[in-house]
């Protein structure tokens, strides 16, 4: 018997920056930003300076003046997660994939296989950096919260174990912060009654957090307050809900310009849509302010689509309807989502129950898309703009 939780996270360190790393060997041990005009990835070096994804470039380099700017490698970046992940599925055939650089693994029907969690832990930090030549931490629990947290607390570059007989002496002295779901606000309103530990919040009841911070922030944070999370770790599900965003800066944005980006972010989600062969009912706009408040929006529609000038219509409404809110606070993040997702199969006819043909238009420039790349064709508003990087991410 083993006192080690069946559950491991593993998340690689400053993804994008160690991938640039490890190719130029100049970088290594040196302040490096990736990305210019907004901070896509920083290095632990230049962490250590205060630079922070999402931060505007010019923030970034008056902290850390000697920092190295790359520019992003998206596809060096896919075939990395490639590689770490298929280290993954030879570990464990339980993998659920979080992101491009993150996952959970079950191993707890391997021990008399490969040992205990912590030796099997030990193994895939040492394989993902011989195979692929980037660091991972991984922290080791018995459930999936707990594990994601020991992670957290791990890094950069470490393994942590939480053994069942240590949790909340693990957890106790921990800021509230680290609890999934609580932020600035939750915890503002925390600190405000003297709370800034987890083991503080554990001597609240439900009811007592229910009031404080309303039914469904109480509710989930006296769970996690307890490590009470019953949940497994899930293979071969898909995804709820797709979307995409931009980090503007702090530079106002014209109508015209905020159409161009709504328009950008509606195509790529639109094609990505259709490749998973999904349709999808909700569109919902995702807003981040000057202010660092956050807003969001949403349309559904009146039958499930993937059709990009359907999105593109409900988006356009609902940034049409958000612009006074945008003119006031001033806009540094727009996000577009699709949610409410299923097969593109099960779509409930309407009358007179005719299954609609696939847009002609959409379809032609998937295939010219799909055969020559995404630049052979764009849009008009598009017309010597930069090309905006595109993220990798896990398939749909």
């Amino acid at each position: 018997m083993t006192t080690e939780g069946p559950i491991l996270h593993a998340d690689l360190d400053s993804f994008y920056a160690s991938v640039e790393q490890r190719d130029d060997p100049s970088l290594r041990g040196r302040p490096v930003i990736v990305g210019g005009g907004v901070v896509l990835a920083a290095s632990y070096e230049a962490k250590a300076y205060g630079v922070r994804t999402a931060m505007g470039g010019g923030q970034a380099r008056r902290l850390c003046p000697d920092a190295i700017v790359v520019p992003p490698r998206m596809h060096a970046y896919s075939e990395a997660s490639k590689a770490v992940f298929e280290v993954f599925g030879n570990t464990t055939p339980l993998v659920e994939g979080i992101s491009i650089d993150e996952a959970f693994l079950d191993v707890g029907g391997l021990l008399k296989i490969a040992g205990t969690p912590s030796r099997i832990a030990a193994q895939l930090r040492k394989d993902v950096l011989e195979q692929v030549g980037l660091p991972i931490t991984v922290g080791v629990a018995r459930t999936k919260f707990l594990a994601k947290v020991a992670s957290g607390v791990a890094k950069p570059d470490g393994l942590l174990v939480v053994p069942h007989d240590k949790e909340m002496e693990f957890l106790h002295p921990l800021p509230v912060e680290r609890l999934w779901g609580v932020g600035k606000v939750t915890a503002q309103k925390l600190r405000e009654r003297g709370v800034t530990t987890v083991g503080q919040m554990e001597g609240f009841g439900e009811k007592e957090l229910v009031r404080m911070l309303g039914r469904g922030v109480g509710t989930h944070l006296h769970a996690l307050a307890h490590n009470d999370d019953p949940r497994r770790v899930r293979t071969g599900h898909r995804r709820r809900s797709i979307g995409a965003q931009r980090a503007l800066g702090s530079r106002p944005r014209s109508p015209a310009e905020l159409d161009t980006m709504l328009l950008t972010l509606a195509d790529r989600l639109a094609r990505r849509l259709r490749a998973a062969h999904r349709v999808c009912r909700t569109v919902v706009l995702r807003m981040r302010f000057a202010d660092f408040t956050k807003a969001t929006r949403s349309h559904t529609l009146l039958e499930a689509t993937e059709q990009t000038g359907a999105i593109v219509a409900a988006a356009r409404d609902l940034l049409a309807a958000a612009r006074p809110l945008i003119d006031e606070r001033g806009l540094t993040l727009i996000g577009l989502a699709l949610t409410n997702l299923t097969k593109d199969d099960s779509i409930q006819l309407a009358l007179p129950f005719e299954a609609k043909p696939r847009d002609a238009l959409d379809a032609t420039l998937d295939t010219v898309r799909d055969r020559f790349g995404s630049k052979s064709i764009t849009r008009a508003v598009h017309l010597g703009q930069a090309e905006e990087p595109w993220v990798p991410l896990l398939p749909d």
